[in-house]
């Protein structure tokens, strides 16, 4: 959807906010800083240097029309959340010509509903937005596009293509793909090998392609999970999961757990357990993962991520798109319609390129 650009500076300051002061004070307009290399496998800070396409030319770093983003996230209830927001703030701080104006965290769908109308109502020019259930906010989400308002959708997508001109992805099938594989490299030559799972919240499409990705995998190289539980990607609920499973199963060779947040307390479970005799692999990225796996010692051998860096790609792209810019290293010169993030392994041996950019459970 193409407009004529326009310089709508919202000006919100805190206790003049509408709707019960959903928006807290998230103006932010400050000098770049230097970019850094997305460790995690996002766009990174100069996602349309143009460096590759046009022979050097810094267009797209240099600063432009001023790009007022409206970011809308769920509560940072969870490590991995947190991050994904702070990161979005982060990425807005190295532009001066972007204004983020950031809604208050919220799981209620009406109150994250009635932020995407008051960014509309102000006038944004963008919005970048993960919503707490995709399909809840695809109608507001396509009112904004429809009002001429760039929409951003991450990690969480709409139930319609015409929500947005953008979507960014984790990888949740990826993400059980590279844990089934690590598992296959390490145990493919015994069949008999037993793998259990613990899974997050078994009713999410993510868990779904997460637990079909390792399924997948772990077949390719004839194992396939023999002990699976679910939690809820809580500590409480990582710990009375992996209790389950540790009585539940007197052997186990290897655990793929999904989600590092939760992991926190699988590992409690398996210290009060006393159990050592399989490894693990996490899931998401976080720091304290990788410090175990960095440090040694542990059960915990890898990690696989799952970007938190999805929102501050969505604050990079959204600026792209409003200053009519492209992705640089492309030949094309649009920004994708959808962008999806790569799922690595983290071990040992390249914990030291990942641990700047992890969230910390």
């Amino acid at each position: 959807m193409s407009r004529t650009l326009t310089r709508r500076r919202v000006a919100l300051a805190v206790g003049s906010v509408s709707v019960g002061a959903l928006l807290v004070s998230g103006c932010t307009s400050n000098t770049p800083a230097a970019p850094e290399e997305d460790a995690a496998g996002g766009v990174s800070a100069d996602a349309g240097s143009g460096d590759a396409a046009a022979g050097g030319d810094n267009a797209n770093d240099a600063s432009g029309e001023t790009v007022t983003i409206g970011f809308s996230a769920p509560a940072a209830d969870h490590g991995w959340m947190a991050a994904i927001t702070r990161a979005a703030q982060e990425k807005a701080a190295e532009y001066d010509d972007v204004e983020l104006v950031v809604a208050e965290g919220t799981n209620d769908v009406n109150v994250q509903i009635s932020q995407i109308e008051t960014f509309i109502n102000d006038g944004v020019d963008a919005i970048v937005l993960l919503p707490f259930d995709g399909a809840a906010l695809t109608e507001v989400a396509t009112q904004a596009m429809e009002a001429g308002i760039t929409v951003v959708n991450v990690d969480r997508e709409f139930s319609s293509p015409f929500a947005a001109r953008t979507t960014v992805l984790g990888d949740n099938y990826g993400m059980g793909v590279s844990a089934g594989t690590y598992i296959c490299e390490r145990l493919g030559d015994n069949p008999d090998a037993v793998v259990a799972e613990i899974a997050g919240i078994d009713s999410l499409p993510l868990t779904q392609d997460r637990s079909q990705g390792f399924e997948d995998a772990l077949s390719d190289c004839g194992l396939d999970v023999d002990n699976r539980v679910a939690a809820d990607f809580t500590v409480q609920g990582g710990q009375e999961a992996a209790a389950s499973l540790l009585q539940a199963a007197p052997e186990i060779d290897a655990i793929w757990n999904h989600d590092d947040d939760q992991g926190v307390g699988v590992l409690a479970a398996i210290d009060q357990a006393g159990r050592d005799e399989f490894f693990m692999v996490g899931g998401a990225g976080s720091a304290n993962v990788m410090r175990e796996i960095q440090e040694g010692g542990s059960v915990v051998e890898a990690t696989v991520i799952y970007p938190s860096t999805q929102a501050a790609d969505g604050i990079a792209l959204a600026r792209l798109i409003e200053q009519n810019k492209d992705l640089g290293d492309l030949v094309s010169s649009t920004v994708p319609r959808e962008v999806q993030l790569y799922a690595p392994v983290v071990t040992a041996d390249n914990v030291e390129q990942y641990l700047p950019t992890a969230f910390e459970s």
